[in-house]
């Protein structure tokens, strides 16, 4: 994959979706920063069914504290991990209010912190509310790296460390909506729709279906 092919490849994604936006329903960082732990091993749509009555009652670390852990439960026990995930969301909330003032830190280490906040929930956070560049690589976004051959590696954290490199950098800021949307849509894991594909004369996978 050649650099003309990564700019096309990009150029194409930005003209089907100029302003490309996080599934995930939030009305400021901290219901991003819950959305998106609740997310692990989820469905956006699960996550928006629970969260659509969670943040009418606990949309502030403090919040959430007053709710309570049996009251978050109640909220997400249709998540997968519910369990481990209330825990967390409890811890960070006490951590956000003690250390920060309520307020969601900018800061990469300080989100890494956080119980239950990976390099993933941090980089999402970083891209989607304080649009910082920073490339979150889930399911979606490594097996469309690899298929492409946009960005090829053995692992999330190689793939996150070549997309920072190749992608051009007038893109790099939407880049991880793009290829998440075009991953969970078009590039899907079991059979790819390659015929409805916007950029497949440039993408570089060799067993193209024709759907």
């Amino acid at each position: 994959m050649n650099s003309t092919k990564r700019e096309q490849i990009f150029a194409r994604l930005k003209a089907d979706n100029p302003n490309p936006e996080t599934e995930l329903n939030f009305s400021n960082h901290y219901e991003l920063l819950v959305a998106v732990a609740l997310s692990a091993q989820a469905t956006d749509v699960s996550v928006n069914k629970a969260t659509d009555q969670l943040f009418k009652v606990a949309n502030t670390p403090q919040a959430m504290l007053d709710l309570g852990l049996d009251g978050l439960k109640q909220h997400i026990k249709t998540i997968g991990l519910y369990n481990s995930k209330a825990n967390h969301v409890i811890q960070a909330a006490a951590m956000l209010v003690q250390f920060h003032q309520g307020t969601v830190p900018e800061d990469r280490a300080a989100l890494e912190a956080l119980p239950g906040v990976g390099r993933k929930t941090a980089n999402v956070v970083l891209n989607t509310a304080f649009r910082q560049i920073a490339m979150a690589v889930d399911t979606h976004i490594f097996r469309w790296s690899n298929r492409t051959r946009v960005a090829p590696g053995k692992d999330v954290v190689e793939v996150e460390k070549k997309l920072l490199k190749f992608v051009p950098k007038e893109y790099l800021l939407d880049a991880h909506h793009w290829m998440i949307l075009h991953g969970r849509y078009v590039c899907v894991a079991r059979k790819p729709r390659c015929g409805a594909c916007i950029i497949e004369d440039l993408c570089e996978f060799k067993q193209k279906t024709s759907d």
